[in-house]
């Protein structure tokens, strides 16, 4: 098990930060992810892994005026 933004989110074997915002289906255009409080860059996306027991943030930016 995981936490994705304080919610309990179930953790499957092989799952990366980029197959999370997929099954989460974020499609924001600006996302920020951090993992047990790590930023991780968007290139590293499909490279970072995400481990049982992890906390993942996903933050969505919005501009406003």
């Amino acid at each position: 098990m995981i936490q994705v933004n304080g919610k309990d989110f179930e953790w499957e074997e092989d799952l990366t930060v980029q197959k999370l915002l997929e099954k989460k289906r974020y499609t924001y255009p600006k996302i920020i992810v951090k993992v047990n409080d790590h930023l991780i860059p968007k290139e590293e996306y499909e490279l970072t892994p995400i481990h049982d027991g992890d906390d993942v943030k996903v933050i969505h930016l919005l501009a406003g005026g």
